[in-house]
């Protein structure tokens, strides 16, 4: 059951309303979870985002009730959006920045976007009672719904946010009748654990990968491993490295807090952990990660890039995880968005992703459409 929902707003079907809120804790855990049931990333993970003041960031949750039952609901979420966050690194680019340099606002607009700026995908949750044949009908609602709230906060661009091509097509299509558009976005790599050793993962790999992965993994001499569900007293520490990594990364779109870190822990406890590497007494990894009882995902590995890279950091990481997977009986490893020369080689499968975009100006819809080519990330292909 929903409980505390502001301001319902009738969307058509009757019995059928749409209720915004501006906190999960709006929304009952077995309401909101029931819609995702194979979603790591739940509840209390939304709600760890949500609490970790993430600037930029206002959080909204979208649910279709009806009869007090929640059947359909996402998550979204509103800032302002720099219309160079996405640009292919290149003449255009650059013009575009040098142009937001005179004129900061020109080019950035209020957004709101389906889907967390936080997680691997954008899910349209489905009650499981109801009727695959009335997905679509009610997304379209759901949708509706969401273009009203974001022209109440006064948002020119509407988004959603890395939808996998495994969504249904009956879905897209509702996204393609309302007239957004699409544009290419960072795939998702992820690992089937279909082996039983580290060995036999080893044997699957051509045999120059398997050569120097056999060469990096000697590192683990000098190295300590240590995995916590809390950070104590390494929290500066992981943050440092963090802001060394995302300062290496070409693409910055949110910028996560000591907050996000400590609260993925404490609200997922017994599902979210943090794997430590040190050499001597300094800290020079950490890598945060979440899990179900079949897939562990990879949210966040962050190293010294200096003082880290020498010690092979990130490929002891990768088969750390590994062995996580073999131990507890998980059948995927998931390692997210970027470097996937790197996890295509350790055999993994890229799921492609699209962000679709829609402005309410027709004028300055057709103009995004006709550029959009440009903002489309292009790192994977």
């Amino acid at each position: 059951m929903l409980h505390l929902v502001r301001n319902p707003i009738a969307v058509g079907a009757k019995g059928l309303a749409a209720c915004i809120s501006k906190t999960i804790l709006d929304i009952e855990p077995a309401a909101w979870n029931i819609c995702f049931p194979v979603q790591v990333e739940d509840y209390d993970c939304l709600l760890a985002i949500e609490e970790a003041s993430l600037a930029g960031f206002e959080w909204r949750y979208i649910t279709l009730v009806e009869d007090d039952r929640v059947l359909a609901a996402m998550p979204f979420f509103v800032c302002l959006y720099a219309l160079d966050t996405t640009l292919e690194d290149g003449p255009v680019r650059r013009i575009v920045r040098r142009i937001r340099q005179g004129f900061p606002r020109l080019l950035t607009l209020r957004l709101a976007c389906l889907g967390s700026p936080c997680t691997e995908s954008a899910a349209v949750g489905f009650h499981p009672d109801v009727a695959i044949t009335r997905h679509a009908a009610l997304f379209s609602e759901l949708l509706g719904a969401f273009e009203r709230c974001a022209a109440d906060e006064k948002c020119a661009l509407m988004a959603l946010k890395d939808v996998p091509e495994t969504t249904p097509a009956a879905l897209v299509d509702v996204l393609a009748k309302r007239r957004y558009f699409p544009i290419g976005s960072l795939p998702t790599a992820w690992l089937d654990i279909d082996f039983e050793t580290i060995e036999a993962y080893l044997e699957g790999l051509s045999s120059g990968t398997r050569k120097n992965m056999r060469r990096k993994l000697k590192s683990l001499e000098k190295v300590r491993i240590e995995t916590r569900s809390d950070f104590a007293d390494l929290l500066p520490q992981v943050m440092a490295l963090y802001h060394d990594t995302r300062n290496r990364s070409e693409w910055q779109f949110e910028e996560l807090t000591e907050a996000y870190f400590s609260g993925v822990l404490a609200r997922m406890q017994g599902r979210a952990f943090c794997t430590f590497y040190f050499i001597g007494d300094t800290l020079m990894a950490a890598n945060l990660l979440v899990h179900d009882d079949n897939t562990l995902i990879d949210k966040f590995f962050c190293m010294d890039g200096e003082l880290g890279r020498p010690y092979n950091l990130y490929f002891l990481s990768w088969f750390t995880n590994l062995r996580h997977c073999l131990e507890n009986g998980l059948t995927r490893y998931q390692s997210g968005q970027a470097y996937y020369e790197n996890k295509v080689r350790l055999g993994s499968t890229l799921t492609a992703n699209t962000m679709f975009f829609r402005h309410r100006n027709p004028v300055m819809q057709a103009v995004l459409r006709l550029v959009s080519p440009h903002f489309s990330t292009g790192e994977a292909r």
